[in-house]
């Protein structure tokens, strides 16, 4: 089987089939004296559901924001499909990539944040198409029949013509996850998608979102303070405090058996 070299240290790699779809080496975030991540090392299949639980601010949240480039890692390479997200490393320094390479990059991930961020002044559909077209160059027409497919699928195809404040909370939330749906991504990013909800539409939306998982190849990197959407989506559990992994391990195992007494406290208090 062939193989290539690795970007980061110019290693050589197992075939592609074999690269994980998100990879952390040693990664590094501080804000001023606050460290919130240090010397993480994980690594995310292609394909796989993998669920980030633990207390606020345990630092999961940042790995997402990490991934999407929202924020930038102060150590360590972060390689999507194995390459370089946004650091490389040459002649042994770490140098930034250019934001050409961040911008193609970008295009295979998706996130679906805790707040909807619609442009309210745009209407579902237009919010929608706007990325494949201006993003992906998507012919219009078929960037509206694309849109259209997702509005159903999430069970509002007569909101293409609304604008976002005409929608509650969990019709803007299902039209965040159709735009991020839209773009096609190789990775999608959920980040306490059902924060900002009422309870009583909590439901409607994991519902989607296990139909996402269900239907599609698309990876995962979940955080979530459901646990029951994590036991049903999820492949794989990472326990996360203080930046670091506690303990990982299937859903089954850790929600049933957990092993270390972090896990044990945590989820007594979450369940």
């Amino acid at each position: 089987m062939p193989t290539r070299p690795d970007t980061h240290t110019g290693a050589v790699t197992l075939s592609d089939g074999d690269v994980p779809a998100i990879r952390f080496d040693k990664v590094g975030k501080w804000f001023d004296e606050h460290v919130v991540l240090q010397d993480l090392d994980f690594t995310v299949r292609k394909g796989d559901r993998v669920t980030l639980i633990g207390p606020s601010g345990s630092g999961k949240t940042t790995i997402l924001r990490l991934v999407m480039t929202l924020e930038e890692a102060d150590a360590g390479y972060i390689l999507i499909d194995g390459q370089p997200l946004t650091h490389v490393e040459r002649d042994g320094k770490r140098v930034t990539l250019k934001e050409k390479h961040r911008n193609e990059m970008r295009k295979r991930i998706g996130m679906v944040f805790q707040q909807f961020n619609l442009f309210p002044n745009m209407t579902v559909l237009e919010n929608i198409i706007e990325a494949p077209i201006h993003v992906l160059k998507l012919p219009k027409h078929e960037a509206i029949t694309r849109a259209r497919a997702l509005l159903e699928k999430v069970g509002l195809p007569d909101k293409a013509d609304a604008h976002p404040t005409q929608l509650s909370g969990g019709q803007q939330q299902r039209v965040a996850i159709a735009r991020a749906l839209a773009m096609e991504p190789e990775i999608l990013l959920l980040d306490e998608v059902t924060s900002a909800l009422d309870p009583e539409v909590v439901g409607e939306v994991l519902n989607i979102l296990r139909d996402v998982a269900r239907e599609t190849d698309v990876t995962m990197l979940i955080v979530t303070h459901e646990m029951q959407f994590a036991r049903d989506v999820s492949n794989r559990v990472l326990m996360f405090d203080g930046g670091k992994i506690v303990e990982e391990g299937t859903p089954e195992r850790m929600f049933s058996d957990p092993q270390e007494q972090r896990t044990k406290d945590f989820l007594s208090a979450v369940l």
